[in-house]
């Protein structure tokens, strides 16, 4: 009689594609910890497209079997978890490289009221070449540490393969990416929205399978970095903005009253003029970074700011237009100034170390006032309130026939 679905606590959950050569020890040993600790549980593999009898190994083992037919890893695991009949899921490769036996420590902190529990290879034993050095001492510590600059997590191993979570918790995060970066994104939008995490030390063993494994050093490596950049607008573009705005306004303090001379080296105009442009690239930075966390918010790949609440509370499209046409004036005012300047030369030859330290800010004002009245407006549209409609309320009435 098949078992109930609302009387399965754990799914021991396998992403598989051509695992024909490790699969039926990893089935073998996730059925003897279900059987010797008494869990209500279910084995399924999410098969990604394997064309080494992976699936008949699988069902011939008692696992169930889902077909995952979009490729990657993220989209194995979407798949698998979606079609997992457990109220707590444990993931994990299907090579071998996971005990799945030794998951007891997992369920401990789900029953506790953890909602992911990440497993840390780190603080466990790895086993002589079950890691290559670079992902060892390199990469692994270099994006873990990136992860909890950035989200300000305490997870110390982002990227291992075996972890634990509630499925009701984690279906609630929307999970979008579909290759190695899954990883990632579990544990980022864990942090950010605030779910319970911890983590337990893990073994890792050497796979006795002789392919060579999915993950591509460098290909993977920087789909994880990227997507911690993607999903973090402050270290992305806010901060660098700042410091490119703070380095600018600096130069431009230093230069604008005359020349600096600094030994042998004479800082003039030109310095002033590039000093000009790190203000307007900080600019574009920080505007750049409110813009994505507004339209990841209202997209729901990110949390509500609380600060940015406040903020728009009190800054507002009239706000920005005052504040760009303020510059527009200024800007405007101060090229008048350089041009009656220059009528009072009778339109004949300057000299640029004087009459640029007039035009450079006048163009950095009108740069700034027009960004400013223009990125207003656009930031108004990335704040409305979309609802959305039914196909009914798009279409169009039909067609009268002639003569009626």
């Amino acid at each position: 009689m098949a078992q109930k679905v609302d009387a399965v606590e754990l799914t021991i959950l396998m992403p598989c594609l051509n695992e024909a050569e490790t699969l039926a020890a990893c089935i073998d040993k996730a059925r003897r910890f279900l059987r010797e600790k008494r869990i209500a549980g279910e084995i399924l593999v999410a098969d990604n497209g394997s064309t080494d009898g992976s699936q008949s190994i699988a069902r011939r083992k008692g696992a169930r079997v889902v077909q995952v037919h979009p490729k990657g890893y993220g989209s194995a695991l979407q798949g698998g978890i979606k079609a997992a009949r457990g109220k707590y899921v444990v993931m994990g490769d299907a090579d071998d490289s996971y005990d799945f036996y030794r998951l007891s420590p997992f369920v401990q902190r789900l029953r506790e009221g953890f909602d992911l529990v990440m497993g840390n290879r780190l603080r466990g034993r790895v086993a002589p070449g079950a890691m290559p050095w670079l992902h060892r001492y390199v990469g692994n510590p270099l994006l873990s540490g990136l992860g909890r600059l950035f989200f300000r997590s305490k997870i110390g191993d982002f990227h291992c393969g075996l972890r634990a979570f509630k499925k009701e918790s984690i279906e609630r995060l929307s999970l979008q990416t579909t290759g190695m970066e899954f990883a990632s994104e579990m544990v980022v939008k864990a942090s950010l929205f605030g779910l319970k995490v911890t983590e337990v030390p893990t073994d890792l063993h050497r796979s006795s399978r002789s392919r060579p494994p999915h993950l591509r050093t460098w290909r993977d490596g920087w789909r994880h970095l990227r997507f911690l950049l993607l999903y973090s607008p402050r270290w992305l573009f806010l901060y660098p903005g700042l410091a490119m705005i703070l380095l600018g306004v600096g130069g431009a303090f230093v230069l604008l009253p005359g020349p600096l001379a600094l030994g042998r080296i004479t800082l003039d105009v030109h310095t002033l003029l590039y000093a000009a442009m790190a203000i307007v690239l900080g600019y574009q930075g920080v505007l750049f970074a409110v813009f994505t966390k507004v339209f990841a918010i209202s997209e729901g790949l990110l949390p509500e700011d609380p600060r940015l609440t406040w903020l728009f509370r009190y800054v507002r499209l009239e706000t920005g237009i005052l504040v760009g046409g303020v510059m527009l004036v200024l800007g405007a005012g101060l090229s008048l100034f350089a041009y009656l300047s220059w009528g009072s030369r009778s339109f004949g030859p300057l000299d640029p170390s004087e009459t640029f330290r007039l035009a450079i800010p006048a163009v950095l004002l009108l740069i700034l006032g027009l960004q400013t009245v223009l990125y207003s407006f656009f930031l108004s549209v990335l704040g409305m309130k979309r609802h959305p409609r039914s196909a009914a309320e798009f279409a169009l009435p039909p067609r009268r026939r002639a003569g009626k």
